[in-house]
């Protein structure tokens, strides 16, 4: 189905440009569209996609599928013209469950760590002399791209929960990180959150890694028992088959023993910091021992890993000021980012600038966000991230500015962006951090910040 041209419509979200990317590798040929010009495009261009901005139902005349993004509406053009012209339509993850048959394919689910996960499980098994195709969610650091067509028999695909769409996958192998109620426009409950996570392991086919040291992995762990499966755990707990242990974190990457089966696997060290990437690196090295391939390797992997865009990403440094940006949208990920900038600040202040994403999110965690962002020295609030949803009584964030204020912590709500800045700026002093933090479009924020604080220092030494 996928052999012959295919048009996209929403090219350019990070999921859909990874497949056409991997299309354009294979040499099948690439059309698509979007509301608005990006350098994702540009690359996809460059790569020989025939990219428009804004949707007409011209768009697909020389399309033998189309595939959408989730963020298209039934209205849009191009998709009524391919259903009226009979014309299969894909979504994004029909599209990459097709990509992967025939691969030994690994999806990496999870409500956090998916992409770093991902990112972390490539790099490990190139190491190995592998070279396998992949689909993320970020750009990794050391590819520069978030897809790739290999020359090996294992794909790798961030497999994303929030419509259940990973589901379709059916992969020869998984891992699951954590299991946390997060998109609660589509999830009602955490029973139903976890009934579509044991679903996705019974369509698994060889093997699971999953981390017991997460409550809600844990529970899908033990209701998993009874599934014919190679299930591997992973995690600090005494009964974890890969069991992590002798954790050293410093401003400059984490250290960890990992033992497998009661047998010391090896010493890995990371370049990264933060706890998180230690457990989302023992899932990366689990997944690539249940695939066969030599444990040394992976481990060497791992310590050249270079982490990705958005991820704790260090953006630029002005007068030993710096200033990170940070893809953080739920309470447990924010909390876990602040814990890893204590790392690297030491004795200096964390100012957080963070805008939260999505209106339902911020209704449903607005004391979960105050709680995780009052770690922080400084919060500055922006507005609500919409998304795409219509705004809900109640969601707000001056709702969790007075929460942070009661806990005792610094905290302004400020809808202008240019005084956020300026506050910021105002705030921090020589070694303290600066993070943009959220899902939507405050990672712009950082290169004004620098520059912000290049002025200042120049106005102070004058």
């Amino acid at each position: 189905m996928l052999n012959e041209p295919v048009h996209f419509i929403g090219i350019g979200g990070s999921g859909m440009s990874a497949i056409a990317r991997i299309l354009l590798d294979r040499g099948i040929q690439v059309s698509g569209s979007d509301a608005k010009d990006s350098i994702v495009i540009a690359s996809l261009r460059a790569l020989g996609a025939k990219v428009e901005i804004g949707h007409n139902a011209k768009n697909i005349s020389l399309a033998k599928t189309v595939v959408i993004s989730t963020a298209i509406k039934d209205g849009n053009p191009e998709l009524k013209a391919a259903l009226q012209s009979g014309i299969p339509v894909l979504s994004r993850a029909q599209s990459l469950s097709e990509l992967m048959k025939g691969y030994r394919s690994v999806a990496v689910a999870g409500t956090h760590g998916k992409t770093t996960t991902t990112s972390m499980l490539a790099v490990a098994i190139q190491e190995c002399g592998v070279d396998p195709s992949f689909a993320i969610g970020g750009t990794p650091n050391d590819s520069n791209s978030n897809s790739h067509h290999g020359t090996g028999d294992v794909f790798i695909a961030e497999a994303d929960e929030s419509d259940s769409s990973f589901l379709v996958y059916n992969p020869f192998g998984a891992i699951i990180t954590n299991v946390e109620i997060d998109h609660v426009d589509h999830f009602s409950s955490k029973d139903q959150l976890h009934q579509t996570f044991l679903d996705f392991i019974k369509s698994t086919k060889e093997f699971l890694v999953i981390c017991i040291d997460d409550d809600g992995a844990n529970e899908i762990a033990e209701a998993s028992k009874g599934l014919q499966l190679n299930i591997i755990t992973y995690g600090e707990s005494d009964n974890a088959q890969m069991r992590i242990s002798h954790i050293s974190t410093s401003a400059v990457g984490s250290f960890f023993r990992v033992t497998w089966q009661g047998v010391v696997l090896g010493e890995v060290a990371l370049n990264i910091p933060g706890k998180h990437n230690v457990l989302n690196a023992t899932a990366a090295l689990a997944a690539g021992v249940a695939l066969g391939l030599n444990p040394n390797q992976l481990i060497l992997g791992l310590s050249k890993f270079q982490g990705v865009r958005r991820r704790f990403e260090l953006k630029g440094s002005v007068r030993n000021i710096r200033v990170f940006d940070d893809y953080a949208h739920h309470p447990t990920e924010v909390s876990a980012t602040i814990s890893t900038a204590r790392d690297v600040a030491g004795q200096g202040k964390i100012i957080v600038i963070f805008q939260p994403h999505r209106y339902s999110r911020t209704l449903a965690f607005a004391e979960g966000f105050a709680q995780s962002l009052s770690t922080a020295d400084q919060v500055i609030l922006l507005d609500i991230y919409g998304a795409g949803e219509e705004s809900i009584p109640g969601a707000s964030s001056s709702v969790i500015a007075k929460q942070i204020r009661d806990i005792g912590t610094k905290v302004a709500f400020e809808p202008s962006i240019v005084a956020a800045i300026d506050l910021a700026v105002a705030g921090a002093k020589p070694n303290d951090l600066i993070i943009t933090m959220g899902a939507g479009d405050v990672t712009s924020l950082g290169k004004e910040l620098l520059t912000r604080l290049d002025e200042a220092a120049k106005s102070d030494e004058s």
